[in-house]
């Protein structure tokens, strides 16, 4: 079992998909364009973000970028309390907690926004470190992890990436981490798979789950 965990914070402890897709369905209908499904949300999201917009059709010449990314983000803080914690979430981290392992969350998610999240919840305590984007454009989130890793001298196999999208796999093969992906409806568990790491149907099929939740006396 790892000494430290480094979590991604939408999807995987946040369920937020349903939320993003619903989102996005309205901004394209608004715009004249094909209205979005849960399957093909899952099969399009991708990091950076600007990538996703144009796949869906989106023009960032006629729109700029930035535009598109306030007028999402507007949209989603207005509604982001209609979700939830993941099935688990709660009781995993507080598990783990009480084994001694150090918890970390790394997100794109604009940092003050994570944070008042976190607060809502009541679970900012369990994480010796939160890291998020200092905007609301999800550019990605490598580079707040590989300073993270240069400035706390963890070693590489101490330290377990659990996320949701292929962008977790490749910032734990950027740490040299193992990597858990929990199928979360960012992403499609046809395009996960393709990270060769495994990939998981939720948070209580994690090997984490047994050993700091169900078995924590042993």
């Amino acid at each position: 079992m790892p000494r430290c965990v480094v979590w991604d914070w939408n999807g995987t402890l946040f369920d937020d998909a349903g939320l993003c897709v619903d989102i996005m369905d309205g901004m394209l209908r608004e715009r004249g364009l094909p209205g979005l499904t849960a399957e093909q949300y899952a099969e399009s999201f991708d990091f950076p973000v600007r990538r996703y917009y144009e796949q869906l059709g989106i023009d960032l010449e006629r729109e700029p970028f930035e535009r598109i990314g306030a007028e999402f983000i507007r949209l989603y803080e207005a509604r982001r309390y209609e979700c939830a914690l993941r099935a688990g979430a709660r009781e995993l981290l507080e598990g783990l907690g009480r084994r001694g392992v150090d918890q970390v969350l790394i997100s794109a998610y604009q940092r003050d926004s994570l944070r008042s999240l976190l607060d809502h919840f009541g679970i900012r305590h369990l994480f010796s470190t939160v890291l998020g984007a200092s905007d609301v454009y999800a550019y990605g989130k490598i580079p707040l992890a590989l300073e993270w890793f240069r400035n706390h001298g963890r070693r590489p196999s101490e330290i377990w990436v659990i996320g949701d999208t292929l962008h977790d796999a490749e910032m734990a093969r950027r740490l040299g981490a193992v990597c858990w992906l929990v199928l979360a409806g960012h992403q499609s568990r046809r395009r996960l798979e393709t990270a060769g790491v495994p990939v998981v149907e939720g948070l209580k099929q994690l090997p984490l789950w047994s050993w700091a939740v169900e078995n924590l006396g042993a």
